[in-house]
């Protein structure tokens, strides 16, 4: 929790400070209200007391309520801006250190998770650091001047308000031990209900194309269930603690009233008036260090899910990614749109066996190079490894010549048009979806869309759409086809106007004459970039100029598709399943 706090910034520490200074204030105040009583008590019991002293005295208890409460708002005031502050830049932290993460980062959290820690999570800190600054500070300031006050006042009810505390604080460290590691749960199976709602949402189709809703809801039910049986065990235990601050809160009075009738009762005639007042303040201040001890309590009750929530934002923050961005944000040299792998070798965080074994190749500037393999060969991660989603375990990667560890990040990918396997759609709108992102060019204009959206032949479809580019857009393209999603995103890729492609079977939802035609325009747009493609089917990579057959994740061919039909036979297999020999023949 304190490392969190620690990134308040000054202006936030400053307004902790005027909090500190007006609870402070609250506290004298509140406390001054006693002594005021007291000596109304003593002018009532008094001959010869004028009403106007009472008034005077009952006058001052005001002016101390009115500047308690106007310290109170000014104490709310600062409390919550710092919480609400502190709030935001957790959560941006979060989402930034997510957004820093590789992709085995990203993998050692579930996206449910992730979403619950950047909100939920965030907003249980958020409400101990509101009601902290409140009660938190207040509270022991209160106790410790409370009990200084009524120090020396009555041995018999000093012991009277320590034994109520004790049995307080009892209650409390007995709940907390019960509670804490039941709160640990609580996020947990929080996560799991994130986690089946958002595959029930994001799954809807298959889930009634399968007349699986029975299933689903009993998926709900039972991680439901599970929570609400955690929470009811919470709630149950958490609410001895309200009986018991009750009865601390009225037999502590009575105990002290008990006691003091017995003592004026033993009292000379003379002494019973000053026993009398100060029962009146003891009483008063006895309350007092029991309400700071019950304040305490509300924090208790905060705190555990609060530490459980701070423990899991620390988690995400403390997590630094593998990927260190290097140094080179500029071309270092004439060469453009190269690509060569030299002995690269991956394989998976914690896996046992490489992925890829002894990779070499290399793409020059214009030419078109595909990947092809049967399913698990390796062939997206290949691809994926350029970007920087992974690091080689062995070997090296150069783009233009230069290691890729080498460059920034932004920079790298500044080079690169990469259309993922699955087509990704934000909301928004087409035109939004297109200019997608910052290649550190200016704001594309509606003739640099229009060609990117023709190239990837998403022209006739787009036009018919009501508003055209600003057509909407619903999160991940559920209001398009899987054909349309791939060619916005392979006009996403085309108005970055690239160094370099990568296609990631991107061309997987296309009918083969769409597929024909928009390999036929990339070819004459791209001829000055490099392109990379992994593909399934051979019409699309068969006038590739160099062709790299993976199996089992090495290189078991590589050449151009008339050279690999004579001397692949992994490469021949593919192709005599997908077309006859005759065709392969006139190919």
């Amino acid at each position: 929790m304190l490392k969190l706090l620690r990134k308040l910034s000054k202006k936030e520490l400053i307004f902790t400070l005027i909090s500190i200074f007006f609870v402070v204030i609250q506290v004298w105040l509140e406390l001054k209200l006693p002594d005021y009583m007291s000596q109304i008590t003593v002018l009532v019991n008094t001959e010869g007391s004028k009403m106007s002293e009472i008034l005077e005295q009952g006058s001052y208890m005001l002016l101390c309520a009115f500047g308690s409460l106007v310290s109170s708002i000014i104490v709310g005031y600062f409390a919550t801006r710092v919480a609400a502050t502190f709030g935001k830049v957790m959560r941006k932290s979060v989402f930034n250190s997510v957004q820093e993460f590789g992709m085995e980062e990203i993998k050692l959290f579930s996206t449910s998770s992730l979403i619950t820690r950047t909100t939920n999570d965030v907003m249980q800190v958020q409400m101990l650091i509101a009601m902290g600054l409140q009660v938190l500070i207040k509270a022991p300031i209160m106790a410790v001047w409370a009990i200084m006050k009524i120090s020396g006042k009555g041995t018999e009810w000093t012991t009277a308000t320590i034994i109520a505390v004790i049995f307080l604080m009892s209650v409390v460290f007995v709940i907390m031990r019960l509670v804490l590691p039941k709160f640990k749960i609580v996020q947990k199976l929080t996560d799991n209900l994130n986690r089946i709602t958002r595959e029930n949402l994001t799954g809807i189709r298959v889930i009634r194309a399968f007349n699986a809703e029975k299933y689903q809801q009993e998926r709900f039910e039972k991680a439901n269930d599970d929570l609400k049986r955690i929470q009811l065990f919470n709630h149950r235990t958490m609410a001895v603690m309200s009986p018991s601050m009750s009865l601390v809160m009225s037999g502590l009075p009575l105990s002290i009233y008990l006691i003091g009738a017995f003592l004026i009762n033993k009292a000379g005639m003379m002494d019973k008036i000053t026993i009398f007042s100060n029962m009146v303040v003891f009483s008063s201040y006895a309350i007092q260090v029991v309400m700071s001890f019950m304040m305490l309590v509300m924090i208790f009750i905060i705190y555990p899910r609060a530490s459980v929530s701070a423990s899991r934002i620390l988690e995400v923050l403390n997590c630094k990614s593998k990927i260190v961005d290097g140094n080179v944000c500029h071309d270092v040299n004439e060469e453009r749109g190269t690509v060569e792998f030299k002995n690269v070798s991956f394989r998976y965080p914690d896996a046992e066996e490489y992925m890829l074994e002894n990779i070499s190749f290399k793409a020059n500037k214009g030419e078109v190079v595909a990947f092809i393999g049967s399913t698990g060969s390796g062939k997206s991660t290949l691809i994926n490894l350029i970007p920087r989603f992974y690091d080689v375990t062995k070997g090296e990667i150069l783009v233009d010549g230069v290691n890729i560890k080498e460059y920034r990040q932004q920079f790298l990918h500044n080079k690169i048009g990469y259309i993922p396997q699955k087509a990704v759609m934000f909301r928004g709108t087409i035109r939004d979806n297109i200019c997608y992102g910052d290649n550190g060019k200016p704001e594309l204009t509606d003739e640099q869309i229009a060609r990117a959206i023709k190239i990837a032949q998403g022209e006739e479809f787009v036009s018919k759409m009501e508003k055209g580019y600003d057509s909407h857009i619903a999160q991940g393209g559920t209001n398009i086809s899987g054909g349309q999603k791939q060619r916005l995103a392979i006009a996403r890729a085309i108005a970055r106007e690239p160094e370099i492609y990568i296609f990631d079977d991107s061309f997987s939802a296309l009918d083969y004459k769409t597929d024909f035609n928009l390999r036929k325009e990339l070819k004459e747009y791209t001829k000055e970039a490099t392109t990379l493609i992994v593909a399934q089917r051979i019409g699309t990579i068969k006038d590739a100029d160099k062709i790299i057959v993976l199996d089992d994740g090495k290189v078991v061919g590589m050449g151009t598709h008339k050279e690999l039909l004579k001397t692949c036979d992994v490469y021949k297999e593919i192709a005599l399943s997908q077309l006859s020999k005759e065709e392969l023949e006139n190919a």
